[in-house]
């Protein structure tokens, strides 16, 4: 009889194991970093790598990391949500372009156009391996206090802005100490 029971006793706990599974969101991947201080860097500007920008430089504002390739063709049907998110102002964006050819990323924004007060060249991908970027693209909201309060993975939609983005960045801009957020 217990020879029984040993193997039915398994097979209960992967069965519990599997049930569980099957209840998760396989979209929501959690990130680490959500109420954590963003993770420190500077990078060059993609258009002028004479120009650096760093974290520290963007304390003070609520913002969005943006993560992008020009090999992304997630990137390119998220791109137009980007563009009309900042057409109508409603934070500062700022684009990560992760492990891209220089050339290729800056022809990329010549055609589609670019929507970013700052694209950052992250070719080695060193940033976004810091960030927890698992793919492109990505997108983070980051308060302003330098805390990264949201994170996106996959590309933005507009009912992703209305629903989620657009309510933390009244939130997360109405409070002065910015201790709110996801």
């Amino acid at each position: 009889m217990t020879k029984y029971l040993l193997p039915l006793g398994i097979f209960i706990v992967i069965v519990g194991f599997l049930a569980v599974g099957l209840k998760l969101d396989p979209k929501h991947i959690p990130s680490p970093f959500i109420g954590k201080p963003a993770p420190d860097f500077t990078l060059p500007e993609l258009h002028d790598p004479t120009q650096r920008v760093s974290v520290a430089d963007l304390k003070g504002q609520v913002w969005l990391l943006n993560v992008w390739a020009s090999w992304c063709v997630s990137c390119r049907a998220e791109h137009e949500v980007v563009k009309r998110m900042v057409a109508d102002n409603e934070v500062p964006v700022y684009g990560l372009n992760y492990k891209d050819e220089r050339a290729d990323a800056i022809a990329w924004l010549s055609q589609l156009g670019n929507p970013y007060i700052a694209s950052l060249a992250d070719t080695k991908g060193d940033v976004g391996i810091d960030w927890g970027v698992y793919g492109v693209p990505e997108t983070f909201v980051v308060d302003k206090a330098g805390i990264v309060r949201y994170k996106q993975v996959g590309p933005l939609t507009d009912e992703v802005v209305q629903e989620t983005i657009l309510p933390l960045l009244k939130e997360l801009n109405a409070s002065p100490t910015a201790k709110q957020g996801v």
